[in-house]
């Protein structure tokens, strides 16, 4: 089979493989881009409800999780969101502030692909779809990869390969024992941003509430988000949710604030006050769902006019209200997960290059590695400042 040769070749035409492709190029290098899904970006495209929330201003590197927290400092502040957005409106593609800090296209995540896509073209990039890779090996300084169009001869392999995160869209382990094959640890992976289940008498209790949602605060241990949850047939999901999965494993305990911004102690004592006789269920109906109100009362709070509360009830059910458990089981899984946490050991990669110490000439980026930001645009930002750091020494 044919030989070609290429300065770089980057497994996954994604948006960090695509980044990185884009940067080296602009050097000179002679770019070769593969990727076994049959389009490129696909990620990129389903993301924010195919409008791409395609980076979040207040990136800092305390928006990450990581075994070693310290190691997305460099590329981040290297490459920064205004940076994207500068390519972004060079392209005129309109975009909006969501909420703060959250940027979308106005139109459509295919434009951000189209740019991306145009922006390695003009850098002179191959990009190949459909083309999966079966073999990757050392040669002499660099390394020789196998495909079914033939061999490909590189002096610098970026792997790109994203993590598990929605299989339907390709995803896949490649680029984990890509990694074990050079020698790198990978570190334990499990799906994050993902919806939980809940199981038992837990489930039993809000399953018909699907689609109630609520404003709340999650947390979980010292982490916490306020944001909307929303219950499903199987569980709870929402940002609030998928932002604290991340953050949540089996046994841990979950707490949700449900009505957060208000002492809920304080406001049914001042309730009991305006509406004595009032039910417990109708007022707590106007500060909550009506059907979750409803429901926490037949399970667990009863109902009588407020006047028949003494004030240490009421407190007990605001705090009950301030900190409510939620037993989760498990979560859906690589199915819904929005990323994959864990991932390479960023011990065994440099933080300025993302090459790696064991093998001169060997890159990882993006989602592979064990970086992984809250919702919002953060894993977007990662991939981009990931990317331009590699690409700047491919």
């Amino acid at each position: 089979m044919a030989t070609s040769d290429y300065d770089v070749l980057v497994i996954g035409a994604g948006a960090a493989g695509m980044m990185c492709a884009i940067v080296a190029g602009a050097r000179g290098r002679r770019v070769l881009v593969l990727d076994h899904a049959n389009k490129p970006g696909k990620k990129i495209l389903m993301s924010g409800g195919g409008r791409c929330n395609f980076t979040h201003t207040g990136t800092t590197p305390a928006n990450y999780l990581s075994a070693n927290p310290h190691f997305c400092k460099s590329a981040l502040a290297r490459y920064t969101p205004w940076d994207f957005i500068a390519m972004v409106d060079r392209h005129r593609i309109a975009w909006h502030e969501k909420t703060p800090g959250q940027l979308f296209c106005d139109d459509s995540a295919k434009q951000i692909v189209a740019m991306l896509l145009a922006e390695c073209a003009r850098s002179g990039v191959r990009v190949e779809t459909s083309v999966p890779v079966s073999n990757v090996r050392a040669h002499g300084d660099g390394f020789m990869v196998d495909t079914p169009q033939g061999h490909v001869r590189c002096a610098s392999l970026v792997v790109a390969t994203g993590g598990l995160s929605v299989p339907t869209m390709g995803a896949t382990a490649f680029g984990y024992d890509l990694a074990r094959q050079f020698g790198h640890d990978v570190l334990p992976l499990r799906a994050g941003l993902v919806p939980l289940t809940l199981s038992g008498k837990h489930q039993e209790h809000y399953a018909d509430l699907s689609g109630v949602a609520l404003p709340a605060s999650a947390s979980c241990g010292s982490a916490s988000f306020g944001e909307a949850v929303l219950f499903t047939h199987r569980g709870v999901s929402g940002p609030a949710i998928l932002q604290i999965s991340s953050y949540w494993e089996p046994g841990r305990e979950l707490l949700l604030d449900l009505m957060p911004g208000i002492d809920p102690a304080q406001w049914l004592i001042d309730q009991q006050h305006e509406r004595g006789a009032a039910e417990l269920r109708t007022v707590l109906g106007d500060g909550l769902p009506k059907r979750l109100a409803q429901r926490l009362c037949e399970l667990f709070f009863g109902s009588r006019p407020m006047r028949q509360y003494r004030d240490a009830e009421l407190r007990d059910i605001g705090e009950r209200l301030a900190a409510w458990p939620i037993v989760a089981s498990g979560t859906e899984g690589y199915r819904t997960a929005e990323v994959t946490l864990g991932g390479v050991d960023t011990d065994g990669i440099s933080s300025t290059t993302m090459m790696s110490r064991r093998v001169p000439g060997l890159y990882f980026i993006g989602e592979v590695l064990d970086v992984t930001g809250h919702l919002g645009g953060y894993n977007f930002q990662w991939a981009w400042a990931s990317g331009h750091a590699a690409g700047q020494v491919a």
